[in-house]
């Protein structure tokens, strides 16, 4: 997926990304970090990238999450991830957004590009009325490409995730179906 005119596009990550995905986090792992839930060295490793990358494939209407790595249009690098988890069918219709990108491109407009494509691919290809997105109030970059992206502040989670070893309270953000149109 990619706008007309955007620099970034999306793809449906596959096993055979696995390998990059796993080099993308290594080298970012300092960076990431503090935003992200403490793993088990097990985690970066090409077997659980793969088993990662295998959980968001399937047939798009049964699939629990929908996995996309951010390309670079001008080289094709992968330089982060946007993910739609916990899809919830039947009167919910309801997913979160998480995402990352590498630490040297962020502030350049890629996020916020990635993130109106999963948005427009959850309505428009997953026909869900709701995806949500929960950051940490300290985190203001993330708040920003939410806010670009249209999403609303809804208010504040306490102890949300366990971040970095942490109860982290989280600023819940949404978008639904009648704000993106």
């Amino acid at each position: 997926m990619t706008n007309k005119d955007g620099r970034c596009e999306l793809q449906l990550l596959h096993k055979e990304h696995a390998q990059a995905l796993l080099d993308l986090r290594r080298r970012n792992h300092n960076y990431l970090q503090p935003f992200e839930p403490l793993r088990d060295p097990s985690y970066f490793t090409l077997e659980s990238q793969e088993t990662d990358i295998l959980s968001g494939m399937g047939d798009k209407d049964l699939a629990s999450s929908r996995l996309f790595g951010i390309f670079l249009r001008e080289t094709g690098e992968l330089v982060g991830r946007v993910a739609l988890t916990g899809i919830a069918r039947g009167p919910f219709q309801n997913a979160n957004l998480g995402y990352f990108i590498a630490e040297e491109q962020q502030g350049k407009g890629f996020m916020t590009e990635a993130v109106r494509l999963c948005v427009g691919y959850a309505f428009d290809e997953l026909g869900l009325h709701r995806v949500q997105a929960g950051v940490m109030p300290r985190n203001t970059p993330s708040q920003r490409v939410l806010e670009k992206a249209g999403f609303r502040r809804e208010g504040l989670a306490e102890r949300y995730l366990r971040i970095n070893g942490v109860w982290e309270d989280h600023i819940l953000y949404a978008i639904t179906r009648e704000d993106w149109e």
